[in-house]
């Protein structure tokens, strides 16, 4: 909706859609994150207020810049200075010639370089939005299809103790065998990701067990839970990897963005948006940098479990999010 909030605020947009948003920020449960939008466009298009409104050009302008081209022209001599016909601010006929054009275009270009300059970053800004937002909508039916495998279930997917199926990633060929989620409906993968080149698919189960042993299923492994990460669960006092019960704790992480190499953040957006998607269902979306990691991991540590490795956590609320290849 952001571009059409964008509209919204330049009056630019037709009776359907104004009363569209007219009619969301009235609604209360969607007012608020409506304003919280228009109040951050308005700060961005701010700059733009200082081009209101017409600028008189100072008298005697034009005279003087193309009494200044003729007096810096390369193809001029003192001989042709005075013999050769010099530009003029005006032809015989009393219309601007060649020079008032010229100064024309170098102001069109100096305004459109402005114009480019106020308005990118705001429509990077609205782009990453976009993207950010989009994730957030496949990731809550993510999280209605691995609810559904909880009810049915009376757990979460949960990978194998040990062996090569012991994965993260297995979450998504689980979902994709019983049908819950489609192979190739782009719900795993972040918008512009280098896997939408790819034309990336889930497996399903089946193939993932009938390649074990084979060189594909090592290429599989590291993609089949697509852009996302996966609980590694935990682990009790004697070492066993305890299944993935739900028991709706909107504090406990079960789906992520991936971690990078590091384990710190994920690579999907080293700068902008990260999403979690906790055992209650809801899908958080979290604005961090490399300065304010800290608002990402808070008071546990989102990609390591207690210890500060990449495994199952040591405890039932050591939550752990590894990438699809991760093992508990």
């Amino acid at each position: 909706m952001r571009p059409d909030l964008v509209g919204y605020l330049f009056d630019s947009l037709d009776e359907k859609e104004r009363s569209e948003i007219d009619h969301a920020l009235q609604n209360p449960t969607t007012s608020g994150e409506i304003e919280k939008e228009l109040a951050a466009l308005q700060r961005a298009i701010q700059p733009l207020e200082r081009d209101e409104g017409f600028i008189e050009p100072p008298a005697g302008l034009v005279a003087r810049t193309i009494a200044a081209v003729n007096q810096a022209s390369p193809t001029r001599t003192p001989s042709s200075a005075t013999k050769g016909p010099t530009l003029s601010p005006v032809s015989d006929s009393g219309s601007i010639i060649q020079p008032r054009i010229w100064l024309d275009r170098v102001i069109l270009a100096a305004a459109s370089i402005a114009a480019v300059v106020l308005l990118a970053p705001l429509l990077m800004e609205a782009l990453e939005d976009a993207r950010a937002t989009r994730a957030q909508q496949n990731l809550q039916k993510v999280a209605v299809a691995l609810q559904g495998y909880a009810d049915a279930h009376n757990m979460f997917p949960t990978p194998p103790d040990a062996g090569p199926l012991s994965r993260a990633g297995l979450y998504a060929p689980t979902l994709v065998s019983e049908h819950r989620i489609r192979p190739d409906d782009g719900l795993l993968v972040y918008p512009g990701s280098p896997l939408n080149d790819k034309k990336f698919q889930v497996p399903s189960r089946e193939e993932l067990e009938a390649a074990v042993g084979t060189e594909e299923f090592e290429k599989l492994i590291g993609i089949m839970g697509g852009d996302y990460g996966y609980t590694l669960g935990y682990r009790d006092e004697s070492g066993h990897l305890k299944p993935n019960r739900n028991q709706h704790r909107s504090h406990h992480p079960i789906m992520a963005d991936a971690p990078d190499a590091s384990g710190e953040q994920s690579s999907n957006h080293p700068d902008g948006a990260h999403h979690i998607v906790y055992e209650d269902g809801r899908v958080e979306r979290i604005w961090v940098t490399s300065s304010t990691l800290d608002q990402l991991h808070r008071d546990d540590h989102l990609y390591l479990n207690n210890d500060g490795k990449i495994a199952a956590g040591k405890d039932i609320e050591d939550a752990v999010i590894g990438d699809s290849h991760h093992q508990p």
